[in-house]
């Protein structure tokens, strides 16, 4: 049982990376530091938004529109962290 946590947890971890990449990469994008019209970044970047875009289409329905603000991304991270720590707090439970 312990390895299926672990495992879960790296799924978890992998989650996390991912949305922050995707976080700092749409800002690097949005300030020009980094350019659309580049192969390698264009290609990331669409991988990014075909990984994420199912997750956050689902968040955006429930959420009100904020503008040009978006707070999909922060309610990932926030319900990823939720979930670690109830994995941990429940792990006593679990083994």
């Amino acid at each position: 049982m312990l390895s299926v946590i672990q495992i879960l947890f790296l799924i978890l971890n992998v989650i996390w990376w991912i949305v922050i990449a995707h976080v700092v990469m749409s800002w690097l994008i949005n300030f020009q530091v980094l350019n659309l019209r580049q192969p390698l970044v264009a290609q990331i970047w669409d991988g990014l938004n075909k990984l994420l875009d199912p997750i956050y289409s689902r968040i955006r329905t429930f959420l009100p529109s904020m503008g040009g603000l978006d707070l999909a991304p922060l309610i990932v991270l926030l319900a990823i962290y939720a979930i670690r720590i109830v994995i941990i707090n429940n792990m006593s439970a679990l083994l």
